[in-house]
């Protein structure tokens, strides 16, 4: 059995195996999925997941191979309706898990990088959770995926998805450090939305590491509050030890260059004034020149006796690897069509498009890619690769399944990794129903 093979009817048997226990996933478990109809538990699954970007009505002509007997609209959104989101989220879960046991190493540590991501959905001004004002202009309604990213083997490992009025990238990190399950030498990579004293001590009390850009040493972050312990330098590369407490006494004022006093409002989930006043905390704080006249600054706890400022400088820039995967999550998978307005249905789609992005970089990182010339790297073209893997996931192609690892091989792309474009800022809207690809 060919690799493609074992991972497509790996994930089929998870499906399978949460079919025995449909009623842990259905809206109402004593009657849901009891009686035999054209949708079985299953078949809502696979179709979900193998969804394009097309209308409904188009993506059942072509999943049924434009059959006359074929599903109605009606008779899957009723269908759909008495599946959970959660559903998704646990299938995502357990094939995740399935591959997630020799992972690629930088150095003998696991990169992971964390970043989160908005979402527009369907215009809804009555879903006030979701909608989101935009001064005298229309609204828009969006939700925040964010998301642990595995960035050697390529894989989501963990999301938490929120509503856009009540994001809170930190929070969701904090709780995605709590639930992850690997290897304490794991480094954790992020921008600056999550540079604060507790995303850093729940890092460090998992046993972990972290790497966090972090705002310049004359803004409003960490460094600025630290600058009595910096050397007087454009660049440097130093070692901080300080003491956080929300104490204000005498002895904390007057030593700051041992304590760092910590306002009660301010989030720390390590300490308690009667229990736990002081809590210790060392790491390195580095600010190194990126052009003539501006810098960029890092504070990581990973020792410098293995890893030098260049090497920190490498690891910051790999993590750009997760914001690659959101385009391509977005505009290769399938991320701005939605087949659904009622969020419930929304979210079903986005735990689907995640299932379908691991599915295929799992295969596709078992493609080996031989071309390699002087002036270039070669690489799979993913959006191709997305394209052979979901068609491998249809209904389609049961009679006839692809030779999906010769396919892919066959469309590969050279690496360029000095090429630079700017960052477009605009505003993106949900793709509407009535523009979809025909």
């Amino acid at each position: 059995m060919k690799f493609s093979e074992e991972v497509k009817a790996t994930l089929w048997n998870l499906i399978d195996q949460m079919s025995l226990h449909v009623a842990d996933f259905t809206v109402h478990p004593d009657k849901d999925f009891t009686r035999k109809k054209k949708w079985d538990f299953p078949s809502i699954l696979k179709f979900i997941i193998s969804m394009e970007s097309q209308s409904l009505k188009n993506e059942l002509l072509k999943y049924f191979d434009y059959a006359t007997n074929r599903p109605s609209t009606a008779s899957f959104n009723q269908r759909r309706a008495q599946v959970r989101a959660e559903a998704f989220q646990s299938l995502f879960n357990a094939f995740t898990a399935k591959y997630d046991v020799n992972p690629k190493l930088f150095k003998g540590y696991r990169l992971i990088a964390c970043d989160r991501s908005g979402v527009n959905i369907a215009y809804n001004p009555n879903d006030k959770e979701s909608y989101m004002s935009n001064g005298s202009a229309k609204g828009y309604n969006q939700l925040h995926l964010n998301a642990l990213y595995d960035l050697q083997d390529k894989v989501y490992l963990d999301i938490i998805i929120q509503p856009g009025k009540s994001e809170n990238e930190r929070g969701a990190f904090r709780e995605m450090v709590r639930r992850y399950t690997g290897s304490p030498k794991t480094i954790f990579i992020a921008d600056r939305g999550y540079e604060s004293y507790n995303d850093m001590a729940h890092v460090m009390e998992k046993g972990a590491f972290f790497l966090f850009r972090c705002k310049d040493i004359d803004s409003n972050g960490i460094l600025s509050g630290l600058k009595h312990k910096l050397p007087e330098t454009e660049k440097f590369d130093c070692e901080i030890s300080i003491i956080l407490t929300r104490k204000r006494t005498d002895e904390i004022e007057n030593h700051p260059e041992i304590y760092k006093g910590i306002y009660r409002t301010d989030t720390f989930d390590y300490m308690d004034i009667k229990t736990r006043p002081y809590y210790g905390m060392k790491f390195r704080a580095l600010r190194f020149s990126v052009s003539e006249n501006s810098y960029e600054c890092i504070i990581t706890n990973l020792p410098s006796a293995e890893f030098s400022t260049e090497e920190i400088k490498k690891l910051y820039t790999m993590r750009w690897g997760i914001e690659t995967s959101f385009r391509e999550l977005k505009y290769a998978v399938g991320l701005t069509s939605f087949h659904a307005k009622k969020r419930e249905y929304i979210t079903q789609e986005i735990w689907a498009r995640l299932i379908l992005y691991n599915f295929c970089e799992i295969i596709t990182g078992h493609v080996a890619v031989n071309k390699c010339t002087e002036k270039h790297v070669y690489q799979i073209n993913y959006t191709f690769a997305i394209q052979v893997c979901r068609y491998f996931i249809s209904k389609r192609a049961e009679k006839s399944p692809p030779d999906v690892e010769a396919l892919i091989s066959k469309e590969i792309l050279p690496v360029r990794p000095e090429r630079h474009n700017p960052r477009k800022m605009e505003h993106k809207k949900a793709v509407s129903f009535l523009y979809r690809v025909a």
